[in-house]
């Protein structure tokens, strides 16, 4: 089977096999048809959402590195970035975090139907969170310093908070008190940087 418009994969240097290409792909079809009924991603996106949504959270597998073996999506949704960067890094443990049961029950129909071993759902506040790891991603979470409060406890020493910021992102936001890096993509022109958070 031919997988076609995922030219995204190659511009930011990831190597996806046909079985993590079929996941992304029935994780696409899952999205339109049961998170976008119950209003976790915006009608209005239905005919991008390989643009907007996939392609977007794929940038954050591009900075999970070989040491790294744990992580939260922070308020994960829809999935997004949790599911795709799962998919993505599959030596990754992935715990994807949502207080909202009707969206924990559409994570977890995801991670059974496509048979994510990596992954699971963790129904609660973040604030309940206890396990530190190495990574927390938030996108659409909370502004950056809400994020950055929630992640920094739960991060093992070296550990990092990926962060998705808009388009208009001020620097001015971030913390004083973090180490800040920026990605930006250019294959993605419309999308703000990942803000990559650590500890001083």
């Amino acid at each position: 089977m031919k997988h076609e418009g995922w030219d995204l994969v190659d511009a930011l240097g990831l190597e996806l096999d046909t079985q993590k290409l079929d996941k992304l792909e029935a994780f696409e079809v899952l999205i339109r048809e049961r998170a976008i009924p119950l209003g976790m991603v915006a009608t209005a996106d239905a005919g991008r959402l390989r643009e907007r949504h996939i392609n977007d959270s794929l940038r954050a597998a591009t900075v999970v590195s070989a040491t790294d073996r744990t992580a939260y999506d922070l308020g994960s949704g829809a999935g997004l970035p949790g599911v795709v960067v799962a998919i993505a890094c599959s030596e990754l443990r992935m715990r994807l975090v949502e207080s909202r049961r009707p969206r924990a029950a559409f994570l977890q129909l995801v991670v059974d139907r496509l048979d994510l071993t990596n992954t699971e759902v963790t129904n609660e506040r973040v604030e309940m969170l206890r396990e530190p790891v190495d990574l927390c991603f938030s996108r659409a979470f909370a502004r950056v310093g809400v994020a950055w409060r929630a992640a920094d406890r739960l991060l093992l020493p070296g550990g990092h908070l990926v962060y998705f910021a808009g388009e208009h992102f001020d620097r001015a936001e971030l913390p004083e008190d973090v180490i800040s890096n920026l990605v930006r993509t250019s294959a993605l022109a419309r999308s703000g940087p990942l803000v990559i958070m650590s500890r001083q």
